[in-house]
């Protein structure tokens, strides 16, 4: 019986992945950036849409179940970089309204975003369904994003603002998310996903900042997650946990943290440090927390669409390598489906990130790859991916440029010097 050419990658997939697990020094990190569209409601047939993009999000997951550690593969570790779901169950949140805030009508967002009860009985409920399948076989970090919060609305600052002008948001005020129970009643500290699990070790605000430790290729690893535009409190938190686990080789999950051009900018529609000052912008969280602490190496982060990578010192001297991916609005798929609109759909098409720690050597680095679960292939074996993607994320570089932008290998030149040489590992 012939096997189809997508099974055929699929099993070379797998086989590569087996592969590197052999390498005791090696593992890799599974990075979900923005699931949103596919979790959105109105990209399901249940409402007339021509399939349901839930399946590819349920695709990336089944892809990731199967390639853990624990089932043989390599993946030691997965964050999801928030922005879990699409929608919003409330206008305001009680908080921010009993602080103050009033939100003024925005004809332009509130078609797109209205509350609706179908972010509960629809895409919370899918959320929940993917993540099961990773439950309780790997450590694992969801960080809230914007859409994540209860509410999103445009803050009426100035008070009675001019006319909506989504070229000068202060015209109006600052969107700003608020509210976290729905992100808590999935993802929070006492749900069945983290409660008692040894690796869930600290938590703030209910589980919307996070910490974990795994441990791969031989070395004992910190993550912190950070909620959406942190807030004063969840860095104090964060600086309290980094020292009680002083020392260890330390990841940064958050949602909003660098556009795709490497600037730590907000995207001007929605920074919160703007409508709020006790949230911090991406800029604030890097003088504030990152850089002031020498064991964070690595900071992840999603919300502005497309890729980019960037590498700074920090106050010691030493380099904290930072990494956006987003792919959120990439709607080959509905093109694919002969979906009609006068818009793009942004669905995902299935890209995530593998992000392969290669420890052992003399040069120690990471190989970080794009992979589509839906098209089954990696970004540098599908033949059309720039003429895909490059148009609306990186129209200025060429090809070849741009698929590196997606598959590249970071040098971790001084990872022994700072973390010692990795602990000696029986091979899996």
């Amino acid at each position: 019986m012939k096997r189809s050419i997508a099974s055929l990658v699929s099993a070379l997939v797998l086989a590569t992945s087996l592969a590197q697990a052999a390498d005791p020094h090696s593992f890799t990190i599974a990075v979900l950036p923005d699931t949103q569209n596919y979790m959105d409601y109105t990209h399901q047939k249940a409402e007339n849409f021509a399939f349901d993009a839930s399946e590819l999000f349920l695709g990336q997951m089944k892809f990731v179940a199967e390639n853990l550690q624990s089932q043989g593969g390599d993946i030691a570790f997965v964050t999801s970089l928030g922005d879990v779901w699409q929608h919003q169950s409330l206008k305001i949140d009680p908080e921010h309204e009993a602080r103050g805030f009033k939100a003024v009508p925005n004809a332009v967002l509130d078609a797109h975003f209205a509350p609706t009860p179908k972010v509960r009985s629809v895409e919370m409920p899918m959320a929940k369904r993917g993540f099961e399948m990773i439950a309780g076989k790997v450590p694992f970090s969801v960080v809230p994003g914007n859409h994540d919060y209860d509410a999103m609305w445009t803050h009426s600052v100035p008070e009675g603002g001019a006319r909506f002008d989504p070229k000068d948001m202060t015209k109006l005020g600052m969107l700003h998310p608020g509210g976290l129970n729905n992100f808590r009643s999935v993802f929070g500290d006492q749900t069945p996903f983290f409660k008692d699990q040894s690796w869930y070790v600290a938590s703030h605000d209910g589980g919307a900042d996070s910490a974990q430790i795994f441990t791969a290729g031989g070395y004992r690893f910190l993550h912190i997650g950070l909620q959406f535009d942190p807030p004063n409190a969840s860095l104090e938190w964060a600086a309290s946990v980094l020292k009680r686990y002083a020392g260890l080789p330390t990841i940064i999950s958050t949602h909003d943290y660098m556009d795709n051009a490497g600037q730590r900018l907000p995207n001007p529609i929605i920074d919160a440090s703007a409508a709020d000052p006790q949230d911090n912008s991406p800029q604030m969280v890097w003088d504030k927390l990152i850089s002031q602490h020498d064991q964070i190496f690595l900071v992840l982060c999603g919300h502005e669409h497309g890729q980019a990578f960037r590498t700074d010192n920090n106050k010691f001297g030493h380099p904290v390598y930072q990494v956006l991916a987003d792919y959120q609005d990439r709607g080959q798929t509905a093109k694919d489906a002969a979906v009609k609109s006068a818009y793009p759909v942004g669905i995902g098409d299935g890209w995530l990130r593998l992000m392969t720690f290669e420890l052992g050597g003399a040069k120690p680095g990471i190989q970080v790859r794009t992979y589509s679960t839906h098209y089954k292939k990696h970004s540098t074996e599908a033949e059309s991916y720039a003429q895909w993607y490059k148009a609306q994320e990186k129209p200025k570089l060429s090809d070849a440029e741009f698929l590196r932008q997606d598959e590249f290998r970071i040098e971790l030149s001084d990872f022994q010097a700072r973390f010692g040489k990795p602990a000696a590992v029986t091979a899996r």
